[in-house]
């Protein structure tokens, strides 16, 4: 095990990205060797985040630029469609850990019916895995490319994952509303909501139709080892970060929301960035803002057989950056909270 790990960032001027440099500058495992971005090539990071702390950062570069022979991590938070194409060029010893869709879903055809984009990398999907940490930690180590999940999949599955896999509910009519801060929607927010008072209001977005949508499918029918099609609907909220989720749930036989309280409770005791909130509570985001925490809270309905489960992240942290970390020191065999406590 290497006392010390070489990395890039590329997509380092992004919210996610600055996110991410933040965290691994206080990593004390870590050297952040190159800042890679499409524009702003030779200026300093702290032009665009001064909250980042380490004073020696490397300027902004290229891609190109990079010597691959030392580097021993790719962190990837990039516009769909790009990380497939870095995958093709870096070495066999520099794992990517990637934070977009590239590599998330397992059928390429399906990538491109979502997101528009023929796949470059095909023959590496198979070489990825997609790690959400709590559910990954065994395998994450094998594989030379790590997949993020998506920030709401994120927020959705830690609670969901569990229950579908033990059967205690149904998994026909799974709803979720998910609410996000803008921040979510990446820097050109406001060229994509033009006509929206944004930072006013609520506004619903990919209704029937989000990205996020078929990364939950796949998961969750994975676990369930049946066809899921979850109704899951996004709105954009007037914070800049953090999300909740309100997932309404039907039980089986005459399980209530305390067994799937206790439940959950027990099955995430271990996992040290999940929390299950005391029973019957309402959450809200600012408990995990600028956290790697995703906190739970299972809530009981009118009807017994009906329950709602409450899950909040930091988009950017647990529903992103905090995640890949995580994910990195699991991979190179590091205290799993390493940097992010």
């Amino acid at each position: 095990m290497k006392d010390s790990l070489n990395i890039v960032v590329a997509g380092a001027t992004g919210y996610i990205g600055l996110e991410l440099i933040k965290i691994l500058s206080k990593h004390p495992r870590v050297k952040i060797l190159y800042l890679c971005a499409t524009k702003s090539i030779g200026k300093s990071i702290y032009f665009f985040d001064k909250d980042i702390i380490k004073k020696n950062l490397p300027k902004i570069t290229k891609v190109k630029k990079v010597n691959w022979h030392n580097i021993d991590v790719l962190f990837t938070a990039l516009p769909n469609g790009e990380a497939q194409k870095i995958a093709k060029i870096i070495p066999e010893h520099t794992k990517l850990i990637d934070l977009s869709a590239d590599f998330r879903l397992d059928d390429y055809k399906v990538y491109k019916k979502w997101y528009g984009i023929d796949h470059k990398s095909k023959k590496f999907i198979k070489k990825s895995i997609y790690a959400i940490t709590e559910f990954s930690r065994e395998r994450i180590e094998k594989y030379k490319i790590i997949s993020c999940p998506g920030c709401y999949p994120t927020s959705i599955q830690i609670p969901l994952i569990p229950l579908i896999k033990k059967k205690l509910i149904k998994t026909k009519n799974i709803i979720i509303d998910s609410k996000s801060g803008y921040s979510g929607a990446g820097r050109k927010i406001k060229n994509k909501f033009k006509f929206k008072n944004l930072f006013k209001s609520v506004s619903a977005y990919g209704v029937g139709s989000h990205r996020h949508m078929p990364e939950i499918d796949q998961e969750l029918s994975k676990v369930a080892k049946d066809d899921i099609k979850v109704f899951f609907t996004p709105h954009l909220i007037p914070m800049f970060r953090g999300i909740l989720s309100t997932i309404y749930l039907e039980t089986r036989g005459n399980i209530g929301a305390k067994k799937i309280y206790k439940f959950l409770k027990k099955y995430h005791k271990d996992n040290f960035f999940v929390k299950i909130a005391r029973y019957n509570t309402p959450i809200g985001t600012g408990e995990v803002m600028n956290t790697n925490y995703c906190n739970i809270s299972v809530c009981e309905n009118r009807k017994n057989n009906n329950i709602i489960i409450i899950s909040t992240i930091d988009n950017l942290i647990k529903g992103g950056s905090g995640q890949a970390v995580q994910n990195m020191n699991i991979a190179f065999k590091m205290r799993e909270t390493l940097g992010l406590t």
